[in-house]
């Protein structure tokens, strides 16, 4: 059942606060799932959407305050543990950079007495300049001061030249990578290279230069610490440090496998089902079903102080008995739920319903995408389930290239099942790729064309009698009872020859023009049900009439001409164009197709052209009428109210093509002329349009000719044995080019070009397409549309 909004007016939603709630729920969700996937080899179970609707459809269902409980504790705690991870995380790291700072400073203090020692002309390392980094002199008076920290790699050149000018060049800096370990960057989130910074200045603690440097520091990001004051110290607080380490990372530790170890739980299946999903996405689509149901319940009109809830649905008719079973069986005890016929209801336009299955359910998808088909209109997708195919198939009409395109959908058709889980959309497809190729290789034997080259079925119809390389025809070409031509599709001779592209041009020209015109009368017919279904009889005869009448009389009279200049082959045979053009400009026509032919001709056009005032006038007059009459009917029975009713019906609906704003016929005058002339300019227009047909058809027989003559062809004349090494060669090349080309990009254009012709050329002629879909509600296909 689809769902009608009672509130939609006074946007009155009762449900929702329980919205909200769940709302938050599925944000704690959300994070509880980021937290999932930062730990490694953490996998959820997920899917399994039968069991789960089974599960909760008995007595151990899930309750939302129990739920919403559990998860707000759970977030509670990994909050918690979290906050506390990270204040370890920082402490650790902070401890990690001042260890590697007090590490390099011992080991200068060790090799070399240090920067300041060299400064002073020491060669040797000695106990006085162990004892202290800037000497006694120096610690006394204070006279050089000295800050460090840790800087990332990549800033080294930045933060040594920013420290330079900060202090007018009174500085020396001096970078210790650290190799051994990567440390962790705040700012993004990672581990990155950072060195250790010495600073060397003058000045003491507290002056100005040092608070000037201090800001520098601070901009770049750095940490700084503290400086040991000699190898002693070093020592001391390196040992101090690494305890304090050792301990932290102990206890961060624990905080991993105690999150682990929640996390670990969230991961396993329920105890009353131990095959189905994860506990925590059993919650998800709990969350995502519940809020699917107060989203339902909001679009519910509360009656009674909530004692009584109503809404207007829609549903097949043919279910009722089906839904009323339901509702029987599943209403409590102490309520109970009714499901009746709405008269007032039922003026508005209900949604589209059409069953499909795996056949045709893809082809109804390609129909949808230009239009919904409204209430009980003549739906064009079951009739495209075969003209579709058809058409594409005479475009691309290839024995070859359609038995590739019909292997590749047997094997999506065969691997079915699992191809839906991991590519929804070749699944839809898998019956649509088979056809197409079913329909290319019948296309192909008509054609007669296998890569490019000509199948030998059957005996030619030709012969080189006079042995010239001159061939002449050995079948009865007058149609008088000899021999006849070639049994099926072309006849084999045709390629290699001479005047092989005039013949197949000529033939594909005029058989695209067939078809064309045939589609375009079926979809008239279908304009033709329309009007009978809807009881219009005013567009049954001042469109549907004169519109078949144009259109068999002018094209439907060229088509026969074709046919007949196939079957009555005459020595010299005249050009149907010329003998359209005579027609339509009333000019003589020197060369009949036969006897009678010009008066008939001259008929039909009289015809035509007389159907165009039908298609322009009459129905804005009919409409005018009915309008009248309607007008003089509601005065006479319920007065002006009634009237007032009536007007606001048309002006709500569009009625009499008033557009939404009642009666008006100068609009309507304007609409019909605008009908007439795309009508006969778009039925000249589309006739020409199916020559599509014949052009991607010539394109694709000589691409595909193009392909083997520099390919294979090239390596079957060479000599042996290259003619070996080049065969292989060139097969490979020319099936890769076979694959790339013919198979991918042709096999799209020709598509889109059989799509352009059944929404334009064949849909325009009957179908609005103004419908909406029927979207009932539908707890699975929710529930498996909701994401993480």
């Amino acid at each position: 059942m689809q769902f009608e909004d009672m509130n939609a007016r006074e946007m009155r939603r009762p449900y929702r606060k329980y919205v909200q709630r769940l709302d938050e729920m599925e944000r704690i969700l959300r994070f509880i799932y980021d937290e999932i996937e930062k730990q490694d080899d953490a996998f959820v179970i997920k899917g399994k959407i039968d069991e789960f609707l089974e599960g909760t459809s008995g007595e151990g269902n899930y309750k939302l305050n129990d739920v919403e409980m559990e998860l707000k504790n759970i977030y509670k705690s990994f909050t918690q543990l979290k906050e506390k991870n990270t204040r370890l995380q920082m402490e650790c790291n902070a401890e990690k950079e001042e260890l590697e700072v007090v590490k390099t400073a011992e080991n200068m203090f060790t090799t070399g007495g240090g920067y300041q020692a060299r400064m002073l002309g020491a060669a040797e390392p000695t106990e006085s300049n162990r004892a202290s980094l800037l000497g006694e002199d120096y610690s006394s008076e204070r006279r050089l001061g000295c800050l460090s920290g840790v800087v990332l790699v990549t800033d080294e050149m930045r933060f040594s030249r920013a420290l330079w000018r900060a202090s007018r060049g009174n500085t020396f800096t001096q970078f210790v990578p650290i190799n051994d370990t990567m440390l962790y960057d705040q700012k993004t989130d990672s581990h990155v290279k950072k060195s250790v910074y010495v600073i060397y200045f003058q000045g003491s603690a507290g002056s100005a230069m040092e608070t000037r440097l201090l800001k520098v520091c601070a901009a770049f990001g750095t940490a700084s610490y503290k400086w040991p004051a000699d190898h002693n110290e070093a020592i001391e607080r390196r040992k101090s440090l690494a305890d304090k380490l050792h301990t932290k990372e102990e206890v961060l530790g624990k905080f991993q496998e105690y999150v682990r170890s929640e996390i670990d739980e969230l991961l396993r299946p329920s105890a009353d089902n131990m095959s189905g999903n994860s506990r925590i996405e059993e919650w998800r689509l709990f969350c995502a079903k519940e809020k699917s149901v107060y989203t339902v319940l909001n679009l519910c009109e509360s009656q009674g102080d909530g004692l009584l809830l109503s809404v207007n649905v829609w549903f097949p008719s043919a279910e009722r008995p089906h839904i009323e079973d339901v509702l029987k069986r599943e209403s409590p005890a102490e309520q109970k739920i009714i499901l009746k016929t709405d008269a007032s209801f039922g003026n508005a336009m209900p949604p589209t319903y059409i069953r499909t299955n795996d056949f045709t359910g893809v082809w109804q998808d390609v129909i949808s995408e230009y239009g919904v088909p409204r209430y009980q209109e003549a739906n064009p997708a079951l009739i495209s389930t075969v003209t579709f195919p058809f058409v594409f198939g005479m475009m691309y009409g290839d024995v070859g290239h359609g038995f590739l395109l019909v292997l590749l959908g047997m094997y999506l058709i065969r691997k079915g099942e699992s191809l839906n889980q991991w590519s929804p959309e070749l699944f839809k497809v898998r019956y649509l790729v088979f056809q197409l190729g079913l329909y290319a290789t019948f296309a192909g034997f008509i054609y007669n064309d296998f890569f490019s080259v000509g199948l030998q079925l059957f005996d030619t119809g030709f012969e080189d009698v006079n042995g010239n390389g001159e061939y002449q025809p050995t079948y009865d070409i007058k149609n008088s009872g000899g021999p006849g031509p070639y049994p099926f599709g072309l006849d084999w001779a045709w390629h290699g020859a001479t005047n092989e592209l005039l013949f197949v041009n000529s033939l594909k020209m005029k058989l695209s023009v067939l078809f064309g015109v045939l589609q375009m009368i079926v979809g008239l017919m279908f304009r033709f049900s329309n009007a009978i279904f809807e009881r219009n009889r005013t567009d049954f005869i001042c469109e549907c009439i004169p519109f078949i009448v144009f259109m068999v009389c002018f094209f439907g009279w060229m088509d026969f001409l074709i046919l007949y200049k196939w079957v009555h082959p005459v020595d010299n045979p005249p050009m149907i164009i010329n003998s359209l053009i005579c027609m339509a400009m009333g000019q003589v026509d020197k060369n009949p197709m036969f006897d009678g032919s010009i008066e008939m001709g001259k008929q039909l056009m009289t015809i035509t052209m007389c159907t165009v005032p039908v298609m322009l006038i009459p129905k804005p007059i009919s409409l005018y009428l009915q309008h009248r009459a309607s007008i003089k009917k509601a005065k006479s029975s319920d007065g002006h109210q009634l009237l007032h009713d009536m007007e606001s019906a048309e002006a709500s609906s569009g009625g009499g093509h008033g557009h939404g704003d009642g009666f008006q016929l100068d609009e309507i005058i304007i609409h019909q002329i605008i009908e007439t002339i795309e009508y006969v300019l778009g039925v000249v227009s589309h006739t020409a349009s199916y020559l599509r047909i014949w052009a991607l058809s010539l394109a694709h027989q000589q691409l595909s000719l193009v392909f083997f003559q520099k390919t294979i062809q090239m390596g079957l004349t060479m000599a042996f044995p290259l003619n070996g090494i080049m065969l292989y060669l060139m097969f490979g090349m020319w099936f890769l080019i076979t694959v790339g080309v013919l198979l991918g990009m042709d096999v799209l254009e020709c598509f889109l070009h059989t799509l352009r012709l059944h929404w334009v050329e064949f849909d325009q002629k009957f179908y609005r397409g103004d419908g909406y879909r029927f979207q009932p509600y539908d707890v699975k296909h929710i529930i498996s549309q909701t994401e993480t």
